[in-house]
């Protein structure tokens, strides 16, 4: 198994076309301006049945932050997920897995407690 890992601004990155056969996702929060098209760009960089692995605070998030800050993740409604939102960006996937569930998180410093987050797995069409 190879893994590239890079990091950059999307607009910068040079891949090509259907390159990888699984992007994946984790707690990779964005503007609201700019998720739904971040989401679609990277799509075109995924090869035919390739995987999307995500997870993500959802909306119901904010809820936990506010309670215990310590739990971290966007203090800020729009750039937190919801189930709709991930059927929108990923409407041409197979839908593998998609479940928003509560988890306790045990991450170091900044990431301790309770919180709800967005599990999905999709398989490009």
């Amino acid at each position: 198994m190879k893994i590239d890992y890079q990091v950059g601004e999307l607009q910068t990155l040079d891949y090509r076309s259907e390159q990888f056969d699984a992007i994946a996702l984790i707690y990779a929060h964005f503007p609201a301006e700019i998720k739904s098209y971040y989401h679609k760009t990277l799509s075109q960089y995924l090869r035919k049945d390739g995987l999307v692995i995500l997870e993500a605070f959802s909306k119901k998030h904010i809820h936990y932050v506010l309670k215990n800050e310590k739990v971290g993740g966007p203090r800020e409604l729009e750039m937190l997920f919801s189930i709709d939102e991930i059927k929108s960006d990923f409407e041409n996937y197979e839908i593998i897995e998609l479940e928003e569930k509560e988890i306790e998180l045990k991450e170091g410093l900044f990431h301790n407690g309770n919180g709800s987050v967005i599990r999905f797995v999709g398989r490009k069409r």
